[in-house]
């Protein structure tokens, strides 16, 4: 574990990367060099759901100085995975996921996508309310994501078979093309729909993990990592947390860099990391 205080030097990314940086995230945004970082994965605090030990500030004009720190340092072609819900107070969603992607958006970033991920645990139920089964994950680019590899994990029903009719292509001029029959594949492209277990003994099995409050399932992390950088290059977390993004970075031969301002956190991961 270390703090900024020993990265005040550095010029270059590959200084900060497999490092577990206790830190406040604006701070150690700003020492990271600019276009330096491939993807981002994490979830900020949603709204004040948790106090985080009453150490969190985390209000608008702090995620406005987050939001314009990433722009900073992702790379042309980078993504940010940017994972979140929202509180419901007196029977009014706050919509704060909403208001971030726009603003993402007023600072010339791209929404590419907006994927659903879909819980297969819910929260407490609620008298007046459908149970609450998922949460946003925002896909936002730094232009056209210079990496895109769709996971094709979905079974197709008739496997094997060919199609009942023949494709065809809609040409720019308005043609269209017959490319004859096609046979269907074992699996196909999922959907914007993306479900997980999740919860104590599902998200992970490493036991030190469920000190953290809040974890995101291993899975959802690597099948995001898969899908928007490649191997070698730089993950990013900056609310580390348990350390789940970096421990999937690192299994999926990715250089990763965790920051986390809570000490016991950054103890967690450390832990998990086996650093």
């Amino acid at each position: 574990m270390i703090d900024i205080s020993e990265l005040k030097r550095s010029k270059n990314i590959f200084d900060f990367t497999q490092r577990i940086i206790n830190a406040d995230s604006i701070d150690a945004l700003k020492l990271m060099p600019k276009d330096s970082v491939d993807l981002v994965v994490t979830s900020p605090p949603y709204d004040d759901l948790r106090d985080y030990s009453g150490s969190l500030i985390w209000d608008f004009n702090t995620f406005k100085r987050i939001a314009r720190g990433l722009k900073r340092v992702l790379k042309p072609g980078g993504v940010i995975v940017w994972v979140v819900g929202d509180k419901t107070k007196k029977g009014n969603k706050s919509l704060t996921s909403f208001k971030q992607s726009i603003f993402f958006q007023d600072l010339g970033l791209n929404i590419f996508d907006v994927i659903i991920y879909e819980k297969s645990g819910t929260g407490p139920p609620h008298p007046n309310r459908y149970f609450n089964a998922f949460e946003y994950m925002f896909i936002i680019s730094k232009g056209i994501p210079s990496k895109i590899n769709i996971l094709k994990d979905k079974p197709n029903k008739w496997a094997g078979h060919s199609t009942f009719g023949n494709v065809t292509r809609r040409e720019s001029d308005g043609t269209l093309t017959n490319k004859g029959k096609k046979i269907i594949n074992e699996f196909g492209a999922r959907t914007n729909i993306w479900k997980y277990n999740n919860g104590k003994g599902f998200a992970t099995k490493d036991k030190i993990a469920h000190e953290h409050p809040a974890i995101f399932p291993e899975k959802l992390v690597g099948d995001h990592i898969k899908s928007w950088c490649a191997e070698g290059d730089v993950v990013l977390d900056i609310f580390g947390g348990s350390g789940t993004t970096a421990k999937m970075a690192s299994e999926l031969n990715r250089n990763w860099i965790y920051i986390e301002k809570l000490k016991e956190y950054c103890k967690i991961a450390e832990k998990r990391l086996e650093l």
